[in-house]
């Protein structure tokens, strides 16, 4: 299957993104990644790489004393600006974005797309003060990719699906391999640990039931194994 470049994918997605985000399964994983960024942003300057439609960076807002996204998609971007939120267009790999000037940068299910992986960290290293980052991979070791593997692809729009897009799963070694020297990996949560289908969650007594089975479980040693999402956060050095 041929693929697309992130920025025809993303401006093709755009229309289909906050379809199903009200759904339980993405309020899940919002609510988890929201309480990981105020965990390490409240009070703080943050930088949203890869902010999308802007629905993570609306909540971090109300938390951070500054906050700013960027994203690759203009068609993701538009959605953003009409929140209200003060996004730019560009790259991962080119953040234009001041030397260590925020406390924070984020990314949640944007670097496992994004080919120089280690471009990308170095940049989000780049820009932050001494302090730390929250950087979210797709865990190569998780019952999300096993599922990932024998479903059938998703769509994404009337044209695209999923697979069109270039995706990693990493494993922690592979992770530890893309930071650059002066970030150390001092804590790590891991997300959808033992969801099986995204569907499940809609069954209202088993739903409820693995909603708080996973916020307990993504700090516990098995999600930092086997969480879908593996989230690192990684602290600058002085």
């Amino acid at each position: 299957m041929s693929r697309l470049d992130n920025r025809a994918y993303y401006d093709d997605f755009a229309g289909w993104y906050e379809r199903e985000r009200h759904l339980p399964y993405h309020r899940m994983l919002d609510d988890l990644e929201v309480e990981t960024v105020e965990r390490y942003g409240a009070g703080k300057s943050v930088l949203e790489v890869g902010c999308g439609t802007g629905l993570i960076l609306d909540r971090v807002t109300r938390f951070a004393t500054a906050s700013h996204g960027i994203d690759l998609s203009a068609g993701m971007l538009a959605r953003a600006a009409a929140r209200g939120l003060g996004v730019s267009q560009a790259s991962a790999t080119a953040l234009p974005i001041a030397s260590n000037s925020v406390d924070v940068a984020y990314s949640f299910k944007v670097l496992a797309h994004i080919p120089d992986i280690a471009g990308a960290m170095s940049e989000m290293a780049r820009v932050v003060r001494p302090g730390g980052y929250v950087a979210e991979f797709y865990n190569a070791r998780s019952l999300r990719r096993l599922v990932k593997a024998v479903k059938p692809p998703s769509a994404v729009s009337k044209t695209t699906n999923d697979e069109h897009v270039f995706t990693r799963y990493d494993d922690a070694a592979a992770i530890r391999s893309y930071l650059p020297a002066g970030l150390e990996w001092v804590a790590t949560r891991g997300i959808r640990v033992i969801t099986p289908l995204a569907a499940v969650l809609r069954l209202p007594v088993v739903g409820a039931a693995l909603r708080w089975a996973e916020h307990r479980l993504a700090d516990a040693p098995v999600a930092r194994d086997h969480g879908g999402f593996l989230v690192a956060i990684c602290q600058k050095r002085s």
